[in-house]
């Protein structure tokens, strides 16, 4: 009978952790990654275009419980902000509005995508499976949420 207890409040307490969810924003493509409930373990869960990220985060937010959103923060060498953080602090902006109990905190995507295609060698994947940009943009949403896990 303890175990039916263990498992019953381990579940209610994952329920109410909730899952935090990274973005690797690009203009195109926008990589996507979730924790699992107790937030330990980070998993790829897609990649959607740009332009569909608020209609897939509107259905998928109303499926899960997501508690806090990580978005990386590209910088150039120097730490300069990238181009593509104008259109990021729009997407913010956004996201702020729609989705205010959510809260957003940033964390440095330098190197992400290196390590995102170094990891796709490693794991054993084909040149061709490789060349698939948007597998690119979901691991390195990975490696941004497991930075903040971490």
């Amino acid at each position: 009978m303890l175990w039916v207890l263990l498992i019953l409040e381990t579940v209610i307490f994952a329920l109410v952790m909730g899952r935090i969810m990274a973005i690797d924003y690009g203009k195109k493509r926008t990589g996507i990654a979730v924790s699992d409930a107790l937030q330990m373990i980070a998993s790829g869960l897609t990649t959607v275009a740009t332009d569909e990220l608020f209609p897939f985060l509107e259905t998928y937010f109303k499926t899960e419980n997501v508690v806090r959103l990580i978005v990386g923060e590209p910088t150039q060498k120097d730490g300069t902000p990238s181009a593509v953080e104008t259109e990021i602090q729009k997407f913010l902006k956004k996201f702020s509005q729609k989705f205010p109990e959510i809260p957003i905190e940033r964390v440095d995507e330098r190197y992400t995508s290196k390590m995102a295609f170094q990891t796709m060698i490693d794991s054993g994947l084909k040149k061709k499976q490789r060349r698939n940009k948007a597998l690119i943009d979901e691991i390195s949403a990975t490696i941004i949420l497991q930075q903040y896990l971490y």
